[in-house]
């Protein structure tokens, strides 16, 4: 009788401890599962941000250092469009004619093929961090001095814990 209650006990207790190993198999698991969707979210947000920069910088000429100028740039300015007719590299070029248009920008970002394959760009939730409540990321633009020239330069963050959440000390 005592054997059978001591050999309960004991397998009450293996049983307990199998779980709890599982589990701590499992939590890593699930981590990187969370982890790497977290970041390929983010990753893609950023590219975005750069096909976005990218397009103020080929209207303005420089990078925004916010969000809201990037913004309104991109829905109410234009692109400059110029055909060149000739050849400007053949000296014996009889005629060369340019043929300038203007396309406006919104149109040209919902025409932007991304990396994701869809169509377009939310100009609206570019600021945003992905699986963040409210997190924003950081934007900055400036000049830089690269081989005695000023070269404009822009960089966009945000902080790991912004948007790991619960897996951001892991």
């Amino acid at each position: 009788m005592t054997k059978n209650i001591v050999t309960g006990i004991l397998f009450l207790i293996v049983a307990g401890l199998v779980y709890l190993l599982v589990k701590t198999i499992e939590e890593p698991i699930q981590f990187r599962k969370v982890k790497q969707k977290r970041e390929l979210a983010v990753i893609q947000r950023l590219k975005d941000i750069r096909i976005a920069q990218e397009a103020y910088n080929g209207i303005t000429g420089e990078y925004a250092s916010d969000f809201d100028s990037l913004k309104k740039v991109l829905t109410t300015d234009s692109f400059m469009l110029i055909q060149v007719f000739g050849d400007p590299d053949d000296p014996n070029s009889q005629e060369l004619l340019f043929d300038t248009t203007y396309r406006a920008a919104n149109d040209s970002i919902a025409n932007i093929m991304t990396t994701d394959g869809s169509l377009g760009l939310n100009l609206d939730s570019l600021r945003y961090v992905p699986y963040s409540k409210d997190g924003m990321f950081e934007i900055a633009a400036d000049t830089v001095t690269y081989q005695s020239i000023n070269v404009w330069v822009v960089e966009v963050g945000t902080k790991r814990k912004v948007f790991m959440g619960p897996f951001a000390d892991a």
